[in-house]
């Protein structure tokens, strides 16, 4: 199952050094069958999107939470790895078998430096649109208007030492 891990640097840094990905909490978004199900229109790529989008979404609570080097970036980790859908949870939350292992990884997708300051906005924001602040969603909906840059998993020792 393709799954999108909400990640920072730190967690890529461990991914290199460790060549293994634990996902805080061990949850991840996918495409589930409970996600097809809550809508009733959208082909696969759309609603893969929104899978991608929840997991971009989780990345602002987990910047929000660990601070570091490139804290005003979000960070996801896709990969293909056994997944369990947990749809009490959300339609799109999945929890992972275990830590992923860096051959599993398809893609890593990070912010570019240009949405630096919407990311920066919508982590101290996450939390009031969480609870319904029409404000702080319109904040965290300018942020995910950003697209992530996409990186093969081979450039994420270079990704890591750059930035």
């Amino acid at each position: 199952m393709r799954v999108h891990v909400p990640a920072t640097f730190g967690m890529l840094a461990e991914l290199r050094d460790t060549g293994e990905l634990a996902a805080r909490r061990g949850w991840a978004f996918a495409l589930t069958d409970a996600l097809r199900g809550a809508y009733r229109s959208g082909d696969e790529e759309e609603l893969a999107d929104i899978a991608f989008t929840e997991a971009a979404r989780a990345s602002l609570r987990l910047l929000s939470a660990y601070s570091g080097d490139f804290d005003r970036r979000r960070v996801v980790v896709s990969a293909d790895v056994p997944a369990s859908a947990e749809p009490d949870m959300g339609e799109a939350v999945v929890r992972l078998a275990g830590p992923i292992p860096a051959d599993a990884v398809a893609a890593v997708h990070v912010d570019l430096a240009g949405a630096e300051g919407a990311v920066a906005a919508a982590v101290a924001a996450v939390d009031a649109a969480d609870l319904g602040d029409e404000d702080a969603e319109l904040t965290v909906g300018d942020c995910l208007e950003h697209e992530l840059a996409w990186y093969a998993p081979q450039e994420l020792p270079l990704l890591v030492e750059l930035l």
